[in-house]
């Protein structure tokens, strides 16, 4: 035999010894349109409520929009930046305020000039035990840790469907 021959011969059974015996397709869990619903309109009652006008953004375990709401009397950014602090919780499994404070310690943090991510606190991750399936977040109270306690009354009124 050639020596293209041996190396042909060599990956094909590297590859045949690599795969699995018995492939299977994951098992997971994914937010429904019915529990983003819940969160968003949660989250924008609960910031009513304590007197702010937010917009409020739920994203998929993908960062795909889920549901987004742009809140009564909110300015035209909110929207955008719900949607930015939903994706960087999402992406990174953290809290969009837990980043803010990782960009504030090392400003030229990579994932700071990725798109739509954004260093402000209002994310929080949605999770199902350990595995993140999503984020909400929520944009236009005067302070993000105002606008994180409203998406945290709305993941706290959901917690039991996240099983």
């Amino acid at each position: 035999m050639n020596k293209v021959t041996i190396a042909l011969l060599a990956s094909a059974t590297a590859l045949t010894l690599a795969a699995p015996a018995s492939a299977q397709l994951l098992a997971r869990k994914d937010l429904t349109a019915a529990i983003a619903l819940e969160i968003v309109q949660t989250t924008i009652a609960t910031c009513k409520g304590n007197g702010y006008a937010v917009s409020s953004t739920v994203v998929g375990r993908n960062g795909e929009i889920v549901a987004q709401v742009r809140g009564d009397n909110t300015g035209p950014h909110t929207i955008e930046n719900s949607f930015r602090k939903a994706y960087t919780a999402r992406t990174l499994r953290i809290s969009s305020g837990e980043f803010a404070e990782r960009v504030a310690k090392n400003p030229t943090l990579g994932q700071v000039h990725l798109s739509n991510f954004v260093a402000n606190q209002g994310g929080l991750p949605i999770k199902v035990g350990d595995d993140v399936i999503g984020a909400a977040a929520a944009s236009g109270a005067p302070g993000g840790e105002k606008d994180e306690a409203c998406v945290k009354a709305a993941l706290d009124k959901v917690a039991d469907q996240l099983k």
